[in-house]
């Protein structure tokens, strides 16, 4: 059996049902292709203010919020033995007039919430089978269902993953690289509130963060290498919570690590097209990169945005051919600065190299010192751009104070 939609999404994690409603809720006709996810993720995911106004804007951003923790504070404490050790830095919403960063949100919820949005959206064609074959003419885009089915599409949004078939079939390379690294996911509870602030320590093996989940509760990503993981992993929960603790300070009081801890190895992998002709990748399946100042999905959903731009401007208007290649000259710049700093950050923390450890502990120490550059830096973290446009009315005010 055929079925005639005018876009497909491959995948059906947060970045595949997210496009899905962001393309029915514009007005086209969505086959939304993929497996119901396992459930068995642990991490959480931190979305940032425009994210959550890109939710809020579809009507999903009510539904998650009893399960979501503000994010208030963001401090970064160096936590290593070196020589040269940076100063504290402390990121506060208020200081750019917003209530949080964002809000930290478990994947499993997230996951069943945008399920049911899914399900209610009319426009929606929900396809539980996985995609065989997909043909990327330039015509249309053609897909062979693992029941035997047929779709076919005027454009399909790859976010099936780092190892897309969406991508391949569009005959689009890739670049990877790996980090001498894992990160150990858990959740744990404590008995000191957390104040809605996240607290990243720097530690010669990588970023150990903490990040507030509802109530007495936080998510954390602790990121060592591969022989530590093991270690890690093989400790009982009582010896693993004491372990946590210690390397907190004893910030939030005592620890107790849930159930479920995960170990997944670090790598980076960037797309050579984010588009091109009648396809487009979003997500993993574009871009990915360590889990670093919550960038993961905050990234996806501007890949979602830029989209929507392209392919809901004239809903009565075919979609064009070019479509892909107008979304990979729209999001290479932005894609390409966030895997750059990221990919800096991580591997300034792994040198063992004096000038290294200088310029990172002079550029935390400018961050401490300099409110209008501090500023700007939260405003381009949770928006990119809107630190720039703001830098002269910081400036001002800075001046009269």
């Amino acid at each position: 059996m055929q079925h005639r939609v005018d876009i497909a999404v491959i995948g059906a994690g947060p970045a595949g049902q997210i496009a899905a409603i962001a393309m029915a809720r514009g007005g086209r006709r969505v086959a939304l292709v993929g497996p119901e996810p396992d459930g068995t993720d642990r991490r959480t995911t931190a979305l940032m203010h425009q994210s959550l106004d890109m939710m809020a804007r579809l009507g999903l951003w009510d539904a998650l919020q009893t399960e979501a923790a503000a994010l208030r504070t963001m401090q970064i404490i160096d936590g290593t033995k070196r020589l040269l050790r940076a100063p504290t830095v402390a990121f506060r919403s208020a200081e750019i007039d917003l209530p949080a960063f964002g809000y930290n949100i478990p994947n499993s919820a997230l996951i069943k919430s945008l399920a049911k949005a899914v399900a209610a959206e009319p426009l929606i064609q929900r396809v539980r089978e996985s995609a065989d074959t997909i043909a990327v003419h330039e015509a249309e885009v053609r897909i062979i269902l693992s029941g035997g089915d047929e779709i076919v599409s005027d454009f399909v949004i790859g976010a099936d993953g780092r190892r897309s078939k969406t991508r391949e079939s569009a005959g689009v390379s890739v670049k990877t690289w790996s980090y001498p690294q894992t990160a150990v996911v858990l959740n744990f509870g404590h008995t000191l509130p957390h104040q809605d602030i996240s607290t990243e320590f720097h530690t010669e093996s990588g970023p150990f963060t903490q990040v507030p989940l509802p109530g007495l509760r936080s998510s954390l990503v602790w990121v060592v290498t591969p022989k530590e993981a093991d270690r890690l992993l093989a400790l009982d929960l009582g010896k693993l919570s004491t372990e946590v603790e210690t390397r907190m300070q004893s910030m939030l009081g005592k620890v107790t690590v849930d159930d479920g801890v995960q170990g997944w190895p670090l790598s980076g992998m960037t797309a050579v097209h984010y588009g091109k002709g009648r396809a487009a990748f979003v997500g993993e399946a574009g871009h990915a990169f360590p889990p670093i100042g919550a960038q993961g999905l905050n990234l996806s959903l501007r890949d979602i945005a830029a989209l929507e731009d392209i392919l809901l401007d004239r809903q009565s208007a075919p979609i064009a051919a070019n479509s892909g290649d107008r979304f990979h000259a729209r999001r290479r710049l932005d894609i390409a600065s966030r895997t750059a700093s990221v990919d800096l950050l991580n591997r300034s923390l792994l040198s063992s190299l004096l000038p290294v450890q200088m310029l990172r502990a002079a550029g935390l120490q400018v961050l401490a010192s300099v409110a209008p550059l501090r500023n700007l830096v939260m405003q381009e973290g949770v928006a990119p751009g809107r630190g720039l446009k703001s830098l002269p009315t910081m400036l001002r005010k800075k001046i009269r104070r």
